[in-house]
Parts: structure tokens; sequence; C-alpha cells
């Protein structure tokens, strides 16, 4: 049958699909009004008391609710593939594949299969002829068909295309002129596309490697480096939201967290997860976070303020304030405050009886033996805590030895008077007297016994947390000690006084967050609601190796997926510079690591332009392969002034716009410069420009001006590099990493203005 005939076939298809829908969407509708019906009769009869009826009832409308929300979202759209598979033994099966699974509830059939079913993993990874995908009961193999994927256009199948045993492939090309090269048309219709304000789903074009990373066990945490463009964020997301199909009997989205670099990437990526199904999972920065967990409200000088600070200012301080993030961010710097935590451990290790009177209730040798030696598994205030619980089951006991001893003490008196005293009025008063005042004694000692037993917890008390880590500082001799001069004293001396002016000022450094936490982990442990299934760290090699060994504590068995690219790690004082060390100190070799070397954001030209700079970095990664999508090459283009470049840029706008794409980005090296761009545009442009800053929640890209390190994880339809001469971009490796970052956000146009003399970065 030719391609016509199918693609005719394929409308009908969808059209009786989407009457079938219709049907289903006014049968939950009925269903949904007789359900508000039952409820407000139901709430009224209750009086506001609680009814297990009325209970039952609005978990059943949660789920029509949800199902008629699915089935109305995915009217227009309803699948995006097809495959066509065999079974062995068995007739062959055509499966419809959509962002949401959508089953006939009186038939009980499976009409469109979820992207994340375990069949779905064929369209993604499988090959023509025999084939086969791994269920919850086993292996199940067969012949595979057909792959073919839907081209919407409004809603209209406009095309379809077949895949076989890689007869349309995707390969990477090392150049434009490589020859016989067979491209996934598909996919290069949709990377062509423009960007939007969002970044989107993209189940319909996940590859192969990526699909492997999406659907990798839950049980142990994977590294992605990913180069530039090659969809990690994206890919992050896509797990998050397969694992909650997966595992949906056991974690919902509360149970997850993200952890993205800043605000106004969060807003960036907000659209994704809901897109999929997903709902209530904590996106939220490292600093927010960690605010919340220690549960203090301060301003935050954060890694992008620092930053910022760090390529704005020619300041005397400039290499304190470096050399103080790098030791605060080291395993070091762990390898101190555990010294730390253990010298506070033995000072609140110096214990005492607890006493009634001159009695002994418990011993402090068995006090201590439980807080140093059988406990040291839990933080130092759970610890207390538990030895409370424990000591208080046995305090009843321990109260009747002293009542026995009290007893014993007195009947020796009673016996001592009666041998002692003839019998008479005066024994009688005097054995009257003893056992009153042994009665009394008794009394005393039970009331007292429990005073004496809360008294002493509270006395011995839990630990602050918050205020412990300024108190190492505020102690010198204290710091000193902790630090075991490994810290060069000058440097010291910097970080004491740093930390005690933060502390003055009511403000906190982002790195000292890390450090907060981990004490809080170590004193207190992790709050209940702090505990996540699995978290997602973007942007990873901006972290330190000490943030990841903190991050460990809230991550249940460790189960993390964590993205990153070093060839964009800007934050070179403090960052992770080898996904090894991580591997090995970090995961103890428990970790599996998956890179993800395509990518799919920008043409050929733009990524070759960009892997020129990115081999003039110190490391050894190899440079991103590009989809043979090709484009227009990178112009690099003098200016004299800013009214020049004003002009030459409202050209750039129109040509951008006549191509039918929407955004444009200034990029400027910093915040400072930034402002200026803004102020000449404002005087020079035809068109109007938003300034980014730092802090911002909501990003339109349509005409933005940004600085270079908040452009991360972020793409334009065209970037403007504002400026790129030899003192804005020199050879220092932070520069080098930088213009990276920088000329890998575009998809389709690049610009590189400069005055005076070009960075060497760009021969």
């Amino acid at each position: 049958m030719g391609k016509e005939s199918e693609l005719i076939l394929e409308r009908e298809k969808l059209k009786d699909t989407r009457e079938w829908i219709k049907f289903q969407v006014d049968s939950i509708e009925n269903n949904e009004k007789e359900l508000k019906t039952k409820i407000a009769s139901l709430k009224k009869a209750s009086h506001g008391s609680y009814s297990e009826e009325l209970e039952t009832s609005l978990k059943l409308y949660d789920i029509v609710y949800k199902n008629l929300s699915n089935y109305k979202d995915s009217y227009e759209e309803p699948y995006f593939a097809r495959i066509d598979f065999r079974e062995y033994r068995k007739e062959k099966e055509s499966y419809y594949i959509g962002k949401i699974g959508l089953g006939d509830m009186e038939k009980g059939e499976e009409i469109v299969i979820d992207w994340r079913a375990p069949i779905a993993d064929l369209y993604y990874s499988g090959s023509e002829g025999d084939s086969y995908y791994t269920a919850p009961i086993g292996v199940i193999s067969g012949d595979l068909s057909l792959k073919r994927r839907f081209l919407y256009n409004e809603s209209y199948i406009k095309d379809i295309f077949d895949e076989g045993i890689n007869d349309i492939i995707l390969r990477n090309v090392g150049s434009v002129s490589s020859e016989n090269v067979l491209v996934d048309e598909f996919l290069k219709i949709n990377l062509e596309k423009s960007t939007g304000s969002k970044l989107k789903d993209v189940v319909a074009t996940i590859q192969k490697e990526q699909n492997a990373i999406i659907r990798a066990e839950k049980s142990f945490p994977i590294i992605v480096q990913g180069s530039a463009g090659s969809g990690k964020t994206t890919v992050a997301l896509h797990r998050l939201a397969y694992l909650l199909y997966r595992y949906k009997n056991k974690i919902s989205g509360e149970d997850i967290l993200v952890l993205a670099p800043n605000k106004l990437f969060l807003d960036y990526i907000s659209e994704v997860l809901p897109s999929l199904g997903v709902d209530k999972v904590k996106q939220s920065t490292f600093e927010d976070i960690s605010l919340q967990i220690l549960n203090i409200k301060k301003k935050v000088v954060t890694k992008d303020k620092k930053l910022s600070f760090i390529l704005e200012e020619d300041h005397k301080d400039i290499k304190y304030i470096t050399n103080s993030s790098k030791v605060k961010g080291s395993m070091v710097f762990k390898t101190m405050l555990d010294r730390y935590i253990q010298i506070l451990e033995r000072k609140d290790g110096d214990i005492q009886d607890i006493k009634v009177d001159d009695y002994v209730l418990f011993q402090s040798k068995d006090i201590k033996k439980l807080f140093l030696k059988d406990m040291t598994n839990l933080p130092i205030n759970k610890r207390k805590e538990e030895i409370k619980r424990y000591l208080k089951l046995k305090l009843r006991e321990r109260i009747s030895d002293v009542m026995d001893r009290i007893d014993f003490f007195y009947e020796y008196s009673i016996a001592r008077t009666k041998k002692t005293m003839e019998d008479g009025a005066e024994r009688r008063k005097r054995l009257i007297e003893i056992y009153d005042e042994r009665d009394e004694k008794k009394k005393y000692i039970k009331k007292e016994a429990q005073y004496s037993f809360d008294r002493y917890f509270k006395n011995w008390g839990n630990l602050n947390s918050e205020s412990l880590y300024y108190e190492m500082f505020e102690d010198e001799d204290m710091f000193y000690q902790v630090t075991g001069d490994k810290i060069p004293k000058v440097l010291a001396e910097y970080m004491i006084k740093d930390a005690l002016k933060s502390k003055e000022d009511n403000i906190i450094d982002s790195d000292d967050l890390c450090a907060m936490l981990y004490i809080k982990f170590k004193i207190e442990g992790v709050p209940e609601k702090y505990k996540f299934a699995h978290v997602v760290i973007d942007e990873a090699q901006d972290y330190s190796y000490f943030q990841l060994e903190t991050l460990k504590n809230i991550a249940q068995g460790e189960s993390f997926t964590i993205v990153g690219d070093l060839g964009q790690g800007i934050y070179y004082y403090k960052g992770i510079e080898d996904w090894n060390k991580v591997i090995e100190e970090i995961f103890n070799n428990n970790c599996s690591y998956m890179p993800l070397m395509q990518s799919y954001r920008s043409t050929v030209e733009i990524i070759e332009f960009a892997n020129k700079v990115l081999k003039k970095q110190k490391n050894n990664l190899d440079p991103a392969k590009p989809v043979l999508r090709q484009g227009k090459e990178p112009e690099i283009i003098k200016y004299k002034n800013n009214k020049e470049f004003a002009e030459k840029l409202d050209n750039i706008v129109d040509e951008v716009y006549k191509l039918g794409k929407n955004s444009v980005a200034i990029v400027g090296r910093t915040y400072k410069e930034c402002k200026k761009i803004s102020d000449h545009m404002k005087k020079y442009s035809k068109n109007a420009w938003t300034l980014i800053r730092d802090g911002d929640e909501d990003l339109d890209l349509k005409r933005i001006i940004i600085p270079s390190y908040m452009t991360k994880g972020l793409e334009f339809d065209c970037t403007v590099v504002y400026n790129c001469n030899k003192e804005n971009y020199s050879e220092e490796e932070l520069d080098k990493r930088l213009l990276y970052v920088v000329l890998t956000r575009a998809l389709h146009l690049e610009y590189v203005f400069y005055t005076g003399e070009k960075s060497p970065l760009l021969e």
C-alpha cells in the first residue's frame, strides 16, 4: 500500500478515535454530574462530621475528574506514533502511542498506549524484525514490523514517517560534507521549529540513547554528562514522568524534588511536567530548599550574585572570595565539620548520673555508652530523644528499685526501734513517725524522680544547629582546632571575618548553606517532609562536591538523576571538575555514568563554531556531535559604536521574524554590561528589549538582554553576543567556559559582535 493510501487510512483512524474520545467525555461528564450531586447531598447530611461514604465519593470524583481532563487534553492529538508488533504465537497488533494512556472503561481495552508503558519502549529503542521489551511479567519477544510517527498541523495529520531497521536513522555527522548521510526527517522538522518561552515535552522525538536514561532503574544514582543542546534537562524531566508512572503505587509527585540553577530556569521548565500529566513535583533552587529545611528566613547571596561580583569587580578580596568558596565546597571542609561535630559530641558526652536525692536512677557510664557508642548512627539530638525514650521505659522499674531500698532502710529502723524500746505508747508513737516518714519519703521520691528525669534531659538539651555554625567561627581557638592548620592563616582570618559579618548583617552566603545543612542533618536529622524518593539535579557541574555529599541525606537510597556538562562549568572556583571523582568519592562507585554526545539544539554550523572554544578548555571532553541540520554560518561583526550596533541588531531582528522565528537574546558578559546595553537600546533601537535580572522569576524570550552566566539551560532562535573582544573574553579558563555557554544557546542564527580587537577564543 502506498504512502498516500496509508495517510488516508490514518486520517480516518484519527477521526474514529476522536469520536470515541467524545463519547467517553460525554459518559464521564454524566458520571461527574451524578457524583457532584451525591457529594453535595452527603456533605449536607454529614453536618461537617466524618463520613466514609463521602470520603470514598470525593476520591472517586478526583479519579473521574482526572480522567475527564485526560480525555479532553488528548482530543486534538490523541497519539503521536504507531507500532505494529506480533508477539510470538499471537496475531499482529497495532498500538497507538500518546502522551497519556486512554482506555475504554466499558470494554477494559487500551485505545492509546501511554508513552511510558513497557511496550512503548519498542517505539524508542526497538528495531524492525526480531525485537523485545521488558514487562512486569518478564521479557516479551516478537516481530516489530512498523514504527510510524505522525506530523500534525493544526490537529490535522499532515504527514506520516515510517522507520524500518535504521532505513531512516540519525547518524553522528563529523562535517557538512559527509556523504551517504540518512537523516531522521521527522526529528529534523521538529528541531527546525521556533523556540517558545517555555521548554516543551519531546515524547514524540525521544532518541534511543535518551530513552535508555529515561527508563533506567530508580535504585541507584545516574550521572548524565550531556553536551550543550543534548536535551539533558528534558531527558531528566521525562525520566521523572516515567518513574512516577512505573512506580505509581509507591511514589507520587510529592516524593520528587527537582533542583534547578535559578528561578528563571524554573519558570522555563515549568510546563514540561504538567504537559506529561505530572503534578505536585517540588521544583526549587538549592538556596531556597536549603532555607526551607533550615527553617530560616534571611537574604541569600546566591551563587549567581557572587559570580557577578567576581566578574564585575576588580576587588582585592576576589582571591579570598573564590578560595573561601573552594574550601567550603570541598570534601576537606566536610572533614573539618565532622571534627567539629565530634568535639561537640564529646562535650555533650560529659554525662552525669541521673539521681533523685542520693539515689542513682541511671548511671552515667550506661548513658555515655548509649550516647557515644551504641547510638552513634543517629543524629545527636535524635540520639538524646531516643535515649530519653529508652530510659523512660525503664524509669518505673528504677523508681521501684529505689522504693525497695527505702523500704529496706526503714524496715531496719523499725526493727531497731522495736528491739530497743519497750512496748508502749512511746514506742507506738515512734513507729508511727517512722512509718509516716517512710511513706512521705516514698511519695516525695516518686514525684521527684520524674521531675529529676525530665530536668536532666532538659538541661542536657538539644543543640541548635543554626547557631553552631557561627559559633565555630566565633571561637577562634575552636576554628583553628577544627581546621587543623589546613587553611592558610590569611585565608582563615578572612573566612572568620566574612562569616561573622554575614551573621551581623543577617544575610547568608550560599556557600554557607551547605555547611549549615550538613550540621543540621548531623545534629537534628532530616525532617520527614524533606526526604525524597528521587532527586533531580540540573546543571550539576556547578555544584560543589560537598553539596552533592550533603544532598545524599535527602535522597532515599541515593536515588538521583544528576545532569550537567563540565564544559559549561562556569563556577570554576567550586564546581565539579571530574565526574569520576563524584562517582568514586561521593557514591563509592555505586553509580551509573551515561553520556549524551548528540546535540539537537543548534545547526551544524553553530555547534562547530562553539566547539572551537570547547577545545580550548582544560578538559578532555569530546566535542558535541550535531544533528545534520544545516543553517547559516555564525557571523563575526566588528562595530564602531553602540548606535551602529543597534542598527545592525534591528536588521537581525527583522531577519529573524521573516524566517518565522521569535526569540532574540543579546548576551552581555556581566549584568553591569547588560544594564549599559539596555540604556543604549532604549536610545538607538527601534525594538523594545527586556533586561533580565538575577532573581527574576518570569521569562519571556522574545527580545531580551541577559548576562552570560544566566543563559545556561536556555535556548533562543537567535543569539547576539555583545562585544566579544579580547578584554571581555580573554584566554582565562572562566572566559572560555562562559563563551562556550553563550555560543551554544542559539537554535538557528548566531551573531558575534566586537569592538577593538576580537577575542582570541574566536580564532
